[in-house]
């Protein structure tokens, strides 16, 4: 049975009679005339659905423990093993490592390209627990943002560090040719 993601997706919150299967043809219609791209924004922007109904539904649907992201403090070192890019335009973030797993929160774990792509950044084996797509991306974008607002402030400390480092050294090269030419100078008078 080869159903779209939304089909199969209102047929679990059916089975977990969060909906009615005429509440279901009446989403389903109202989705499609919408501007929203994503069907679980489109339930959740509308008030249809609860974010913690939300969270079982697509738990139920990919077969995988869900996670909440929203509010989560991520690992910084975990995020900064992946460009921004690649974790907003699949969607993903990563949440854990232990020994030689990763555990990556994907809006859609059942992407058959999501493997691949993470393995291009990191060996870990992988298992995948759902999130909520936009909660997800936000996280990577606040994670994102806020690195390159201490990037640049840390850029900044790095740069007059190495001011002060090299305005030392001059200073500690100086009296080392200072001492040098002492010596010397001792040895000429020595000799």
């Amino acid at each position: 049975m080869n159903e779209n993601f939304e089909v199969g997706f209102l047929r679990v919150l059916v089975d977990l009679k969060f909906i009615t299967a005429e509440d279901a043809i009446r989403l389903l219609a109202a989705y499609n005339e919408s501007d929203i791209d994503q069907f679980d924004e489109f339930l959740l922007s509308e008030g249809i659905i609860e974010k913690e109904h939300m969270l079982e539904a697509l738990s139920e649907y990919f077969q995988v423990p869900s996670f909440d992201v929203a509010g989560y403090f991520f690992e910084t070192h975990l995020l900064r093993m992946f460009p921004k890019d690649m974790l907003l335009r699949n969607e993903i973030v990563p949440l854990q490592v232990d020994e030689n797993m990763m555990i990556m929160i994907a809006a859609n774990p059942s992407n058959p390209d999501l493997l691949f792509e993470i393995g291009e950044n990191v060996s870990y084996d992988i298992r995948f627990h759902v999130g909520i797509g936009t909660d997800i991306s936000d996280a990577v974008k606040e994670y994102y943002d806020k690195s390159d607002v201490e990037d640049v402030e840390n850029e900044d400390i790095r740069e007059e560090h190495l001011l002060v480092n090299e305005f030392l050294q001059i200073e500690d090269s100086d009296e080392d040719q200072e001492i040098f030419f002492v010596v010397e100078d001792e040895e000429d008078s020595i000799e």
